[in-house]
């Protein structure tokens, strides 16, 4: 006879575990513990024979009598095949164990992980942030071998809809190597994104606002008169005399800073491209370095955090505020000096390759990047005491 909900919630558990039959295969079996477990009884090939088998189809409060029947009753067609439904869904869990390992989003966070100490924090924070909010919420869950180019070229193609032309390119640039992470493991045959050159709206990129050498003087007096403390106006004139990142100059450590030979050598961890980089120090730069010992000295970094708390050297946006105060917001940032220190010494006859070096602009080739250092290490000495020089008169004028 077939059983009810009424049935099934009056039976109470004994000291042994029992069995409530539904018929076609159905049963409930009660465990001492309380807990009715749907069951499906059937036969099956094994070593050659058919022998009695079972299989669990879910607890009875989360799975219904409605719902076990049903499921009862597709595990009755498969054996109607001369399929085993245990078997069957035993293979289905390692299948879905596999894609859930093989899927975008753990591959991504894979490559991720195996790559992250190639990178800044900041940098690689920011790419997993755009994965999780751009490509995760829509293949994440797929597998990597399932997802097709165009799967991830519409994607992209919503966002140029909203004239994100940047992060686009930017996200082809990580799924792109998501896949070839993927396809160096064994997970796919071959890489979907491996040439999708033509596909994305072009990025057109814009540069750093920055001074005209007729701004120079002007800019420099406002320094002077800007409402600031010694320490940030020091980082602004550091900046213009050593042009290096911002990013380089806030995390500088007094340690960088060889007095002797009169150059700061920036650590490959604080570099762009993972890199030594040596600043010859011009006769200008040790002064304002001398000046800012008197300030803080006796720190571990040149421009410690005023909040010490949150980081322990000054913060990214404190150059750019200063800047801003000083009357040039939408004119320039600190990152516009090296742009204009490289237009003036490309237009003042200094070798573009010396330039190019000062700029840490050095090709990847690690021989090659070390030949270029001792080449040009002389030059780059008498390049930087010119525009420390060419940054006095400036002011000179200025002040005139």
């Amino acid at each position: 006879m077939a059983l009810t909900e009424k049935e099934i919630q009056a039976a109470q558990p004994r000291s042994k575990a029992y069995k409530l039959y539904d018929g076609n295969g159905l049963l409930l079996r009660i465990k001492p513990n309380g807990s009715k477990i749907w069951e499906f009884k059937y036969r099956a090939f094994k070593d050659g024979k058919k022998v009695e088998k079972m299989l669990s189809l879910g607890v009875w409060g989360e799975v219904s009598l409605k719902e076990a029947r049903a499921k009862s009753a597709e595990a009755k067609k498969v054996v109607a095949e001369s399929k085993d439904p245990g078997a069957l869904k035993k293979q289905q869990k390692i299948l879905a164990r596999v894609n859930s390992d093989n899927s975008f989003e753990a591959v991504a966070r894979d490559w991720h992980k195996l790559n992250i100490a190639k990178w800044t924090p900041r940098h690689a924070v920011k790419l997993l942030r755009r994965l999780e909010l751009h490509i995760f919420p829509w293949i994440g869950t797929k597998p990597v071998a399932d997802i097709t180019a165009l799967e991830v070229v519409d994607l992209l193609r919503r966002l140029e809809k909203d004239e994100k032309t940047e992060t686009t390119h930017k996200l082809l640039q990580d799924c792109r190597a998501v896949f070839q992470h993927a396809f160096l493991h064994q997970k796919i045959q071959f890489n979907p994104l491996s040439d999708m050159r033509g596909l994305l709206k072009p990025h057109l990129t814009t540069n750093h606002p920055t001074l005209s050498a007729n701004q120079i003087p002007d800019f420099l007096i406002r320094l002077e008169a800007v409402q600031t403390t010694q320490l940030n106006r020091i980082a602004v004139k550091l900046l213009m005399h050593t042009f290096v990142r911002q990013g380089e100059l806030r995390k500088a450590k007094w340690a960088s800073v060889d007095w002797k030979q009169a150059e700061w050598r920036i650590p490959p961890e604080n570099m762009k491209m993972k890199q030594e980089h040596v600043v010859p120090l011009s006769t200008q730069a040790l002064g304002i370095l001398s000046d800012l010992q008197k300030v803080s000295g006796d720190s571990l970094y040149l421009f410690p955090s005023q909040n010490r708390q949150k980081n322990p050297f000054m913060s990214e946006n404190t150059i750019n505020k200063v800047i801003h105060e000083m009357g040039y917001k939408g004119q320039l940032v600190g990152h516009g000096f090296r742009a204009m220190a490289s237009t003036i010494l490309n237009e003042n006859g200094f070798a573009p390759d010396v330039i190019e070096r000062q700029l840490a602009h050095a090709p990847r080739n690690k021989v090659r990047a070390a030949y270029n250092r001792a080449q040009y290490l002389e030059e780059r000495r008498k390049l930087m005491q010119w525009w420390s020089d060419y940054l006095e008169r400036a002011w000179r004028k200025g002040a005139a």
